[in-house]
């Protein structure tokens, strides 16, 4: 384990290098979800959420389907349906345990990013999923978060990355390959990088919902 020389431990230590704040930042952060938030979850195909275990353990899920697929209740709450994944529930255990997240939502082409801070929940109100159905589908649960702080984020992360042009993506045959990565990691039986492959595509095809 590399031992770092120089680590910065305090939030006084860490303002003297960074500085403060501007007063637009400061004062963007409201604790409901207006007109101008609703629009841009309404327009939003993915999000990033995030949870931490009882002990404190983090952990980042992708979420995604058309946009707006997330459904907001009223200005203080949303839910985030639940589909058909690998089942290792990692954020519905965390959310059980520690009843924190924070969202991140993404519109393709758009730089900025709206960050939302709340109390979770796992919620089975039949009268609500069904309002998210797809291919008449309703989802068996959902991700109730109230919102407690939200704030839309600056465009330089996506700036800096070229994210959105793509010009700049790399080719097909440069990509990681999921399956020769669940090959190697997961060492199964009587498995190899095609198999595993195969698994992967019926699931897309077939299980999304």
């Amino acid at each position: 384990m590399y031992r770092f020389k120089k680590t910065i431990s305090n939030e006084k230590e860490l303002r003297s290098l960074v500085g403060d704040p501007s007063d637009l930042v400061v004062n963007k952060v409201i604790s409901f979800l207006d007109d101008s938030c609703m629009d841009f979850i309404s327009k939003s195909p993915f999000l990033v959420l995030t949870t931490s275990g009882e002990k404190g353990q983090p952990d980042a899920s992708p979420r995604g389907d058309h946009p707006g697929f997330v459904h907001i209740l009223n200005e203080k709450q949303l839910v985030i349906p639940e589909r058909p994944g690998n089942k290792r529930i990692d954020s519905l255990r965390n959310i059980i345990a520690n009843p924190r997240a924070g969202l991140l939502f993404f519109i393709p082409g758009l730089g900025e990013t709206l960050r939302i801070k709340g109390r979770a929940e796992v919620m089975q109100d039949k009268d609500v999923l069904k309002r998210m159905a797809v291919k008449g589908r309703p989802p068996e649960l959902g991700i109730a978060v109230e919102v407690e702080e939200c704030f839309i984020h600056c465009a330089k992360a996506f700036i800096r990355s070229k994210l959105w042009q793509p010009e700049t993506w790399i080719g097909e045959r440069e990509r990681p390959s999921a399956a020769r990565m669940l090959f190697t990691h997961a060492s199964l039986p009587n498995s190899t990088v095609d198999s595993i492959q195969d698994r992967l595509d019926e699931s897309y095809r077939n299980k999304l919902y």
